[in-house]
């Protein structure tokens, strides 16, 4: 993962582990590439002539494969010199695929450019190593709790506090109490506030340990992830959660 100067102009990536997010078309041949990278978070940049027929990174641009990305620039928008393979996974088939799309959409609303997140990083890569091994007909229930798990380590990553052991005044989680979990604030007394969502605190701990085996605790941490993440996002919905919703209920 070398870095040196570039005789286009700024500073070039060598060989840096990227998963591609997204690609759309610039101009009459080529592409914009979204990529996250291990060391310098998610990275836009144009692979020119990608778009022609016999360009030979028009192959290489495949979601959910660990690749090894140069590219130079010190503009927002780089050039991409070459992609070539570091793992190959399993490709993503069925819901898992659809998993990916989602966790990919998320990234690119949430994740700021040229933000590193190396631990983010690792975890998708494993998030997206798990769904590889999941068969066509694996179910709902173990993909909404790998999702339910990415979605927490990614806001936890990226700053957004949620505190699951610990109420808005340092206080302890008790787990036969009830709580209404509030976006600014974390967990409070029900009739500390009218907003956010209404969740048991055994809820909240089963989350922090990681167990989503309680039918209690898939449904409530669905509501609040969603609460969450409609915060943090806007008003503009993520286009792939929706079909998820649409097709199996996550």
């Amino acid at each position: 993962m070398a870095v040196k100067p570039s005789d286009t102009g700024g500073y070039k990536q060598s060989q840096q582990p990227v998963f591609i997010l997204h690609s759309y078309p610039f101009k009459e041949t080529s592409l914009v590439v979204e990529m996250f990278s291990h060391d310098l978070g998610r990275v836009a940049a144009v692979a020119k002539g990608a778009r022609r027929p016999l360009s030979a990174m028009r192959g290489m641009l495949q979601s959910f494969q660990q690749l090894a990305g140069t590219w130079s620039g010190k503009n927002e928008l780089k050039t991409l010199h070459a992609l070539e393979w570091m793992t190959g996974l399993t490709l993503l088939k069925g819901d898992a695929l659809m998993c990916g799309f989602y966790m990919n959409e998320l990234l690119l609303r949430l994740l700021p450019r040229d933000d590193p997140h190396a631990r983010l990083f690792e975890y998708y890569a494993q998030t997206i190593q798990l769904l590889s091994t999941l068969q066509h007909d694996a179910g709902n229930a173990p993909l909404a709790e790998i999702m339910r798990r990415f979605e927490l380590k990614m806001l936890q990553e990226l700053g957004y506090a949620v505190p699951l052991t610990h109420d808005e005044h340092g206080e302890i989680i008790h787990a036969d109490e009830t709580y209404r979990f509030e976006a600014d604030y974390g967990a409070c007394a029900p009739s500390a506030t009218k907003h956010g969502v209404v969740i048991q605190g055994a809820t909240l701990l089963e989350m922090a340990r990681g167990n989503y085996n309680s039918v209690t605790t898939q449904s409530q941490s669905k509501q609040l992830m969603r609460y969450l993440l409609q915060h943090y996002l806007g008003d503009k919905p993520l286009h792939t959660r929706q079909l998820l919703v649409d097709l199996q209920g996550f």
